[in-house]
């Protein structure tokens, strides 16, 4: 089973990735991952990214694709694999076609975590940190006993700079312009998939679980 997982920030992909992954026994694959295994074992295309991350710089589309197509070659993916931010761009999803064909596999399911961006806004600028112990809250879904106190070393919380509103409305500005046609891209080839990423964890669980279950039968 080959799946892709799509969604904006904050829609909750890594959370089920995890999820998913455990239960359908596949790899999750993300690009960071995948720079991180090739820059570790030394590969020729991983001494190139890391050139490129070290001067803070965007890996090419080049080194990317092949960096992902060494990754879907490897033993543990001939079951299937669970991609999580690749493709970004219809470009890297027309790469992504081709890797997978030239390795006889095809992308069979694309799940999209479909959540409304008032949502997100909220999910994300509410996150608070503490400045002593770095504990994590949220103003909304896991608040602290005592505003702005952490409850376990009653330390001081903050926003992160990239939690506020005009940063994260950055964010999703540059998913939608970006990566959102890969909706219309992967629902043409009739394989795109939509769950509500607003339920409770469990639920949206539950339902991409038993969408790729009926998927598989």
């Amino acid at each position: 089973m080959n799946v892709i997982f799509m969604g904006p920030p904050g829609a909750g992909k890594g959370t089920q990735a995890e999820k998913i992954v455990s239960e359908f026994q596949i790899p999750h694959i993300s690009t960071g991952d995948a720079f991180r295994l090739a820059m570790s074992q030394g590969t020729p295309l991983g001494i190139e990214a890391k050139g490129y991350v070290d001067k803070g710089l965007l890996v090419p589309d080049e080194i990317t694709n092949g960096i992902v197509r060494e990754r879907l070659a490897q033993q543990d993916c001939e079951k299937g694999f669970l991609l999580d931010g690749f493709p970004r761009t219809i470009a890297q999803a027309d790469a992504l076609g081709e890797i997978v064909q030239s390795l006889n596999k095809k992308i069979e399911h694309v799940i999209n975590l479909k959540v409304d961006r008032s949502f997100l806004l909220a999910r994300l600028t509410g996150r608070r940190i503490c400045k002593s112990c770095g504990a994590t809250y949220h103003v909304i879904f896991n608040p602290p006993k005592q505003s702005d106190i952490c409850d376990k070393c009653s330390g001081e919380l903050y926003q992160r700079s990239d939690d506020t509103e005009e940063k994260v409305g950055t964010r999703l500005d540059e998913y939608t312009n970006k990566t959102a046609p890969l909706l219309d891209y992967y629902n043409k080839r009739e394989i795109l998939r939509e769950v509500n990423g607003e339920q409770d964890i469990h639920a949206v669980t539950q339902q991409i679980s038993s969408l790729l279950r009926g998927l598989a039968e």
